[in-house]
């Protein structure tokens, strides 16, 4: 975070590190510094050169060797970057020693997350959350933000003499104290959050309606999935992390039924665990849905990479054994590579969707699928409504899927796919059913 410490309040030119310590992690390395050049430039900061730098031995001082360390500061200031942004997670000991030795920003892959976080967050929930997270990776590095850490002066005194009273606390003690109050109040203000957000949880649980959560890697296709099935105007944008906010809306349906589906905030490769932490009444969303659609980007060379760490968040939030739809998303740029796509179905099996979005090829069967989530959810039902019970028939035209309308003498033929939470209310009016206890024949007749 740039105004976290005495340096301009946004940087221009960044040079990019990152380490690695196998060499066998080579590819994998490279593979994340481009995912940080993407996440850096998401900041609107330019990018002068980016550097794998294999490290036999973790230095506990610089990270990298002393050697090394003089050596890149070097090349950042013949490149003229004023920041160097590492894809490894810095000891804030270690950024000290960079900025201090180079006269330099130094930063992690962390605080560059955090920024974008911020950077995104709409709602008072988010910024709480994206606050609380920085607040707690800001807190061992105070120590950059002073350069004066001398003692406050007790106080004068009395008759004129000099002080009676000893120095007071370092300013940054005051400073650490202040932040873990604020830190304090955060996390009360989050736990209102979680208990408003369980009650509307209850309220759509009462209501039996279904709830799904669409998750994935960030800038899959989530929100862009979200707006296709229900219409709506979710902001998706070709960016990291455009989503931070879970946006829920309702999807109707061919079955009748209701739908409620979440859009979650995107995952990241080694994404801080503090993030996810901080993010919990976010992610909640995903650990309380009846299951899950978990949306990739087919075209991507790390799909499967992807994959992997978006399972392994979930195993974390405890939500990875919920039942799951898998969309393979952006067909449309990898429909003409055969290969690609047998490597791609060969790989996922189970309830896998290809499709995309941007033209609509799939959509159909993604919906078959979501019906099929909640085929014992639903009932087809031939039933003899009685005209003076309208209020039935408007129920079912509004909660229900109405195939065909007939009418005989004095009642409505209806037949209809009913949700289990409205078969109660007319079950008695099904035909063939029994009537129970002669009510049915006196409302009939």
């Amino acid at each position: 975070m740039f105004d976290t410490r005495d340096k301009p309040l946004m940087v221009e030119r960044a040079f990019l590190i990152g380490a690695y310590f196998d060499r066998g992690d080579e590819e994998e390395a490279q593979s994340l510094l481009d995912e940080l050049a993407e996440l850096v430039t998401t900041l609107g900061i330019s990018i002068v050169a980016k550097k794998c730098v294999f490290i036999r031995t973790r230095n506990k001082r610089y990270l990298t060797g002393s050697g090394k360390a003089e050596e890149l500061i070097e090349e950042a200031k013949l490149l003229d970057s004023d920041c160097i942004v590492f894809d490894n997670e810095m000891s804030p000991s270690q950024q000290r020693t960079w900025e201090t030795e180079g006269d330099i920003t130094v930063i992690d892959r962390e605080e560059v997350i955090l920024d974008i976080f911020r950077m995104r967050a709409q709602t008072k929930e988010a910024r709480l959350q994206v606050e609380l997270a920085r607040m707690q990776y800001s807190l061992p590095r105070l120590a950059r933000m002073w350069s004066h850490l001398d003692r406050q002066g007790g106080g004068g005194g009395g008759g004129g003499k000099g002080a009676a009273r000893g120095e007071g606390e370092q300013q940054i003690e005051v400073d650490r104290r202040l932040a873990r109050k604020r830190i304090d109040r955060i996390k009360t203000e989050l736990e209102d959050v979680r208990r408003n957000r369980e009650t509307q949880r209850k309220q759509r649980s009462d209501e039996g309606v279904c709830q799904a959560s669409i998750v994935g890697y960030t800038n899959a296709g989530k929100s862009s999935l979200l707006n296709a099935l229900a219409g709506s105007e979710v902001l998706a944008e070709d960016k990291l992390f455009a989503t931070l906010d879970p946006t829920t809306r309702r999807v109707e349906l061919p079955d009748g039924q209701p739908l409620l589906m979440t859009d979650t905030v995107g995952f990241v490769r080694n994404l801080p665990h503090r993030l996810v932490e901080a993010f919990k009444a976010t992610l909640e969303e995903a650990i309380l849905a009846d299951f899950l659609v978990h949306v990739l980007d087919a075209s991507s060379p790390e799909v499967f990479t992807f994959f992997e760490t978006t399972v392994s968040v979930l195993e974390e939030l405890g939500a990875n054994d919920k039942p799951t739809i898998l969309v393979l998303n952006k067909m449309d740029l990898v429909e003409d590579d055969e290969e690609r796509i047998q490597e791609l179905k060969a790989k996922f099996t189970g309830k896998v969707v290809f499709l995309s979005v941007f033209t609509g090829r799939g959509m159909e069967k993604l919906i078959e699928e979501l019906c099929d989530m909640m085929v014992d959810r639903v009932a087809r039902m031939n039933l003899r409504i009685p005209q003076a019970r309208q209020d039935l028939v408007a129920l079912l035209h509004r909660d229900a899927k109405i195939l065909s309308t007939e009418y005989e003498g004095n009642d409505v033929l209806l037949t209809s796919i009913i949700p289990h939470t409205l078969r109660h209310k007319v079950e008695e009016f099904e035909e063939g059913a029994s009537p129970r206890e002669g009510k049915k024949a006196e409302t009939r007749f």
